[in-house]
């Protein structure tokens, strides 16, 4: 029997771009992140994988880096980030799950996966797929809903929430919509063979009510200051990781794709990639390359 496909949240034809970001009033959240995540980043380095890049909302903080590799679910996510982003040796679409990377051991020396977390139905399976794409000591930075939040506290405490904001497991609040416990993140992360260099805490203020009443400039200095204090009772918390242990260094591949199940070597005809050891096909799609589905 095949192996039963794990649940996935799609994006596919979504407005979230617009709807959730552009039009809600979110410039402070972007901005919040933005700055936890360029303290996290490298210096510099050569390829980088974004997980769930979406619309390409956060790509342009990788300037350090000679390539990109945009992967996401979602073809017309995808498709917007190449229309503002432009065609080039320089960016790679992607259009896989996070279960299934089609990416050989190895070929990444860095990492991100912000806002995606959360919606990871099998946590450990997507932290062995990342940490098998990466060199050794390379950096992942993961960002992840904090379940031991002040908000989810204060519920609890009042009998308003069921779910325990100190239990370690993970709690699905909404189909596909998870909160982690800190604790919870560092084991699984430590499991897959990372070491956690670093923790920011992000989004104190990701409340309506502190929006209306302080301007944005002034909450983004006060959430710059507290990501340094070590109070990890945010909605957010970005982790800066190491891959430790060992696995095949193909930095220099210029072909960096698999299989996604079999992980077997792919070759390209003309718009199609093909796996001769299953005979399985993949589509590229006005430059994207398609791990979606299979051609028949």
């Amino acid at each position: 029997m095949p192996e039963p496909r794990l649940r996935i949240c799609d994006y596919e034809g979504s407005n979230y771009r617009t709807e959730f970001w552009e039009n809600k009033d979110r410039d402070y959240e972007d901005r919040v992140e933005r700055l936890a995540l360029r303290s996290l980043l490298p210096a510099s380095g050569k390829r980088l994988l974004e997980i769930g890049a979406g619309f390409g909302r956060l790509t342009n903080e990788y300037a350090a880096f000679d390539q990109v590799v945009l992967m996401d679910y979602s073809l017309s996510q995808l498709q917007y980030a190449q229309e503002h982003l432009g065609r080039s040796s320089r960016f790679i679409y992607v259009a896989a799950d996070a279960y299934h990377l089609p990416f050989r051991p190895g070929v990444f020396d860095a990492a991100t996966m912000i806002r995606v977390l959360h919606h990871m139905a099998d946590v450990p399976t997507v932290l062995n797929q990342i940490r098998r794409t990466l060199v050794p000591d390379a950096t992942f930075i993961l960002e992840h809903a904090n379940k031991r939040n002040a908000k989810a506290i204060l519920r609890f405490l009042l009998r308003r929430q069921s779910w325990n904001p100190f239990d370690h497991e993970p709690v699905e609040f909404v189909e596909l919509n998870f909160d982690f416990h800190p604790a919870y993140v560092q084991r699984e992360l430590n499991r897959a063979g990372f070491e956690v260099m670093e923790r920011v805490p992000v989004s104190f203020f990701r409340m309506g009510l502190f929006k209306k009443l302080l301007p944005t400039d002034a909450l983004v200095k006060a959430d710059h200051f507290l990501q340094s204090s070590n109070i990890f009772y945010s909605p957010s918390i970005f982790i800066k990781a190491s891959a430790g242990g060992s696995s095949p260094n193909g930095m220099n591949e210029d072909d960096i794709f698999a299989a996604p199940d079999s992980g077997a070597p792919l070759r390209r005809e003309d718009d199609v990639l093909v796996c001769d050891a299953t005979g399985q096909r993949w589509a590229i799609r006005d430059g994207i390359y398609d791990f979606k589905a299979p051609l028949e």
